[in-house]
């Protein structure tokens, strides 16, 4: 009976009483496979916060199922990596760990390796994981990972070759997934699933299916839960939050949703990424400005500063908007903290189009860069465009982007030198003798330990004292 039963039928039973099921199925099987009492699982998780968000829901199913957990491969009965498909480096790295895994497999038969998420929606790489790794025994794709029970039951019934569940794009947001979550402190909230941009460089729209946005009621409900628990900062999740509220019913958008949270009563920190310029919009500028928990920490990646580059890697904003909307939240919240993404090296970039990059860097003093070479995402119109400029010469500007930006990041911390600042306790430092803290603007602080490590997880008032590469030095304020 219950092994006939598909979560691809979302009509024919809920998430919940599909795991009931499976949890009884696989528990029999493993006693029989699983070399240890309470089976243990391994995930390593690649990528973005979305696919670190994901795997706190494999975590939350394997849980519900009576798996637990280990950071040691030898030990594991269940190995999982969440793979990211952005930059051919990170596939890179999971070619290479999965492949580190054959001779632990030749010592363990009964262990399960599963691939999922990102990489596992592109049949080329599905393809090279079949061939070139014939001991995988389940290819899993975004969606997919809500099927776990079921997948890992046919494992373990049948044990015969590669089973793989991909390219399944629900149109239905399961709210009943279980999430195992390792800080008590942070927690990071999907608000919506999936892109309807199509960047031309960007694998994301063909790999987690179209735009789906979560309900409002269901996302401040969770948010007041984990507010209750005690979480101090809520990152907020979606590829393009700014068109939040498109697809529902109701008539909501990002902004009216923020407004809602912050009404939410506690003492706790809100941010979220990512912004698409195209849909920024001065509102929310004004929300951030009004609110009491969201954070003064706008990440508004820009990509380039040049408008064809900037139609051509399909955009749709030209510097100018760009330009605008950081001017207005400058203006409206002096204290706020700009990040953002730039690509290097897009195809056809010339020299004088990427110096068009490096003064709208030097116009904006972003506090800080997530900087890029752009890697061939096969499957995009991008990867099709001619691209004369050599690597060596993509990596030349590239080092001229981070010396720029380096400067720029080091004037804007040294200026934080004398200042107050409220922030959040996190964890011990590297330095035993430290501790790290937060700014909201999203700056790292340490400070003495002190003899005390109490303060982790409270707010705290600290004078900035001295200004590193990467971080602040600071002294508590009491």
């Amino acid at each position: 009976m219950g092994g006939n039963l598909t979560l691809q039928d979302e009509n024919k039973t809920n998430f919940l009483e599909n795991q009931k099921i499976y949890k009884n199925l696989i528990k029999e099987l493993v006693e029989i496979n699983c070399k240890n009492p309470i089976p243990l699982a391994m995930i390593k998780t690649y990528g973005c916060q979305q696919n670190f968000s994901d795997s706190e829901r494999i975590k939350g199913i394997l849980k519900n199922i009576g798996f637990d957990f280990t950071d040691d491969e030898e030990k594991a009965d269940l190995i999982i990596f969440n793979t990211c498909a952005i930059r051919e480096h990170a596939e890179d790295r999971v070619f290479g760990n999965v492949g580190a895994l054959k001779n632990i497999k030749k010592k363990n038969p009964n262990l399960i390796i599963t691939v999922c998420g990102c990489m596992m929606e592109q049949e080329n790489i599905a393809e090279k994981i079949r061939k070139s790794f014939p001991f995988v025994d389940l290819l899993l794709g975004t969606d997919s990972i809500y099927h776990l029970p079921e997948m890992l039951y046919r494992v373990l019934k049948n044990k015969k070759g590669l089973i793989s569940e991909r390219g399944i794009f629900r149109k239905v947001i399961d709210e009943d997934i279980p999430i195992f979550r390792e800080s008590k402190l942070k927690a990071s909230v999907p608000i919506m699933y999936g892109c309807d941009n199509f960047c031309s460089y960007c694998i994301v729209p063909y790999v987690r299916g179209r735009e789906k946005s979560r309900k409002p009621e269901y996302i401040i409900s969770e948010i007041k839960e984990l507010v209750f628990s005690g979480y101090k900062e809520i990152m907020l999740l979606g590829q393009n939050v700014n068109s939040y509220g498109k697809n529902l019913d109701e008539e909501i958008n990002f902004s009216e949703l923020l407004r809602r949270i912050d009404k939410i009563e506690g003492n706790f920190w809100i941010r979220f990424m990512t912004s698409h310029p195209k849909d920024a919009s001065f509102e929310l500028i004004d929300t951030i400005s009004q609110s009491k928990h969201i954070c003064h920490q706008l990440h508004l990646p820009f990509q380039s500063g040049n408008d064809r580059i900037l139609k051509e890697m399909n955009r749709h904003y030209s510097r100018e908007k760009y330009l605008n909307i950081v001017n207005y939240a400058k203006e409206k919240i002096p204290d706020l903290f700009l990040t953002s993404d730039v690509i290097v090296g897009f195809p056809g970039e010339t020299e004088s189009e990427f110096e068009d990059t490096l003064s709208l860097i030097n116009e904006v003093k972003f506090s800080s860069l997530f900087t890029f070479i752009y890697s061939k995402r096969p499957g995009t119109p991008a990867s099709k465009m001619i691209d004369p400029t050599s690597k060596i010469d993509k990596s030349k500007r590239f080092k001229r982007l981070l010396e720029l930006q380096n400067k720029i990041s080091d004037k804007i911390f040294h200026d934080q030198i004398g200042k107050v600042e409220k922030v959040l306790v996190e964890n011990l430092s590297q330095d035993p003798k430290k501790l790290t803290c937060r700014t909201s603007g999203g700056i790292v602080v340490e400070i003495d330990k002190k003899e005390s490590e109490n303060l982790i997880g409270k707010f705290i008032n600290v004078k900035i004292t001295e200004a590193k590469r990467c971080n602040l030095i600071g002294e508590m304020i009491k």
